[in-house]
């Protein structure tokens, strides 16, 4: 019996990817307008990003449904095997609560809501697949993700507050006086929930704010999956973080880099950057 790692499409792992890695994902529904796309099948993350920069709606998501992880998990229970859900945080989105509801049917398979999104989901998946080749059981896989998850820390550095206008998080006035003044907003994942922790003025400052709170939260943990992301089209914002910040990451020959996908993009942006680590 093999323990299957399952997550939704929110952890910005790519279809491709998760094949590679032996991975099942599930994508989640976009939705433009009246018009539906399977997350990273139908719609890649460069197509997603094309149309939010077209668009004078933001797009919406959809929650995976009790019947889709179903299906997966008859497929899992057909192999003898058991299986370890990961979804986004359940204060973000009911496909945790879809994923609770469907594995009640079945005793192999077992839920982790990973209290984050995007990369900071990815690095927990990363860390359940670790576990996984480490022969452990299950429900053993479980107990230490909900015990590491909570040391994963996710911080973001947006490049517009446009987005944040179109979602409603902000007012029209204070978006207008943020790009006149090039307010960079800081966000984080804390406790499941996305919450804004801090605001700088231009590029140099942001990339600053987003060093000084890595360094607040006790620093990285190298020994540990670790991600950096960005979103948009371009990379180019990344690398000049990168840049700026030779301490952290100028011993690294290659380092982990994704696009951050439609859950976060959304209402970031393009032009973000983010870092995902497991703390020391």
């Amino acid at each position: 019996m093999t323990v299957k790692i399952i997550v939704d499409s929110a952890c910005d792992i790519s279809a491709r990817e998760a094949e590679r890695l032996g991975i099942i994902r599930l994508p989640l529904i976009v939705r433009f307008d009246q018009t539906e796309y399977e997350d990273g099948i139908t719609l890649t993350n460069e197509e997603f990003y094309q149309k939010l920069s077209e668009s004078d709606n933001l797009p919406t998501t959809s929650q995976l449904t009790p019947a889709a992880f179903a299906k997966v998990f008859d497929e899992v229970s057909a192999a003898n095997d058991s299986a370890v859900v990961i979804t986004v945080s359940a204060k973000l989105s009911g496909t945790y609560q879809s994923a609770v509801m469907a594995a009640s049917n079945y005793s192999n398979i077992h839920v982790v809501d990973s209290a984050t999104v995007c990369i900071g989901e990815r690095i927990l998946t990363e860390r359940a697949l670790a576990l996984s080749k480490q022969s452990l059981s299950a429900t053993q896989i479980v107990e230490k993700l909900n015990e590491e998850k909570q040391h994963i820390a996710l911080y973001a550095l947006l490049d517009t507050l446009i987005y944040l206008k179109k979602g409603g998080r902000i007012s029209p006035a204070t978006a207008f006086a943020g790009e006149l003044l090039a307010v960079k907003p800081l966000i984080s994942v804390e406790d499941g929930e996305v919450k804004l922790i801090g605001k700088a003025r231009g590029t140099k400052r942001g990339n600053r704010s987003l060093n000084d709170k890595i360094a607040e939260s006790g620093g990285i943990d190298f020994e540990r999956p670790f991600s950096l992301g960005y979103s948009g089209l371009s990379d180019e914002r990344l690398k000049d973080y990168v840049n700026d910040s030779a301490d952290i990451w100028d011993s690294f020959d290659k380092l982990p880099v994704t696009t951050v996908g439609c859950v976060i993009g959304t209402h970031a942006g393009p032009g973000a950057i983010a870092v995902a680590f497991f703390h020391k």
